[in-house]
């Protein structure tokens, strides 16, 4: 549940796929993300963002209750999101299994000008059952929403996968 930063002990695991030095003047964004930590969705509002300012970004996956799914989720995830961003993305993972705690407990530890909760619709989203944006939003950062839209359709992701040179997501 914990891992050692600089001495401080956290309930977060922390990962990043590159070492960089981040600038002071950067913009710094939390991203709230498990099933959806890779979807166009997420990576087009990532990019958007990278693109009205220098930002960094942390992935937060804050309902990790088992290393596994987390350990795939970012290594799927964070190449994706920092291709997204231009640049390097810090991976983070709670494993208290309360997601509002996790970024509680990111937020107090470092200073956000803002979260985006990437989630699944509605319909399925339990985080949205729970009302985890207004909660985080209660603690005094702003909030954007990112909901997972359907399936796309294959001929996109074919499309996609052509433009970036990557194979299409699933099989590769």
């Amino acid at each position: 549940m914990t891992a050692a930063r600089g001495g401080a002990t956290l309930p977060v695991n922390v990962r990043s796929s590159r070492e960089s030095q981040l600038s002071p003047a950067r913009r710094r964004v939390l991203v709230v993300a498990n099933r959806t930590a890779a979807t166009p969705d997420l990576l087009a509002a990532v990019t958007r963002h990278a693109r009205e300012q220098p930002t960094s970004f942390t992935l937060l996956i804050p309902d990790a209750p088992r290393g596994e799914h987390a350990d795939w989720t970012l290594e799927l995830a964070l190449p994706l999101l920092e291709r997204a961003a231009g640049g390097r993305v810090q991976g983070m993972t709670g494993t208290a299994g309360d997601p509002f705690d996790a970024v509680r407990h990111v937020l107090r530890e470092g200073r956000y000008e803002l979260v985006l909760v990437s989630t699944l619709p509605r319909r399925v989203s339990a985080w949205l059952r729970r009302d985890l944006p207004k909660r985080i939003e209660a603690l005094g950062v702003p909030v954007e929403v990112v909901t997972a839209r359907g399936r796309r359709p294959i001929q996109e992701l074919f499309d996609d996968a052509a433009r970036s040179g990557l194979p299409p997501a699933g099989l590769g």
